[in-house]
């Protein structure tokens, strides 16, 4: 089974299409950190992580609760980098607990992991949406499709 970014608007898993929204810049085989891209390619998923205060999620992937200090590494001098790490003064990290609700329900893309290239990008996560903005290098779904696909999908 695979999820197959169809399009930049579609998303496609098994007979279930859902919209999306991905990087600002469009698609690419050539990641760079900060290019507003959302890489190509065939990548695993990781473990779903959630805030437990807003969302339970039912599926059969490993689940995370993301807690106030949780971040993930983005920045390339770091030896985290790629990586979710707690958060310290000095490291560039993207935050996972948010006032926004985009971050509520999240995926690892295992896009450069487990032994990350440096300034290769960081932190893609298929995660929520409410209007389909572009993103960061992101994928988007609305919350309704992402518990959809979190019922359907299985650990392989």
């Amino acid at each position: 089974m695979f999820i197959v970014l169809k399009n930049k608007n579609t998303l496609l898993f098994n007979e279930f299409e859902f919209k999306c929204c991905i990087g600002t810049n469009g698609l690419t085989s050539n990641k760079i950190e900060g290019d507003k891209k959302t890489p190509k390619g065939t990548y695993n998923l990781g473990p779903v992580y959630f805030r437990k205060d807003r969302v339970i999620p039912s599926t059969n992937l490993k689940k995370i609760v993301i807690k106030k200090d949780i971040g993930w590494c983005d920045d390339v001098n770091s030896k985290d980098y790629n990586k979710p790490i707690i958060i310290k003064h000095g490291i560039k990290c993207e935050k996972l607990y948010r006032k926004s609700r985009i971050y509520d329900l999240l995926i690892l893309i295992n896009y450069n992991t487990p032994n990350p290239k440096k300034n290769k990008g960081s932190a893609i996560f298929l995660h929520l949406t409410k209007d389909y903005k572009k993103t960061l290098g992101c994928i988007g779904i609305n919350k309704k499709d992402f518990e959809i696909l979190l019922k359907i999908i299985n650990k392989k």
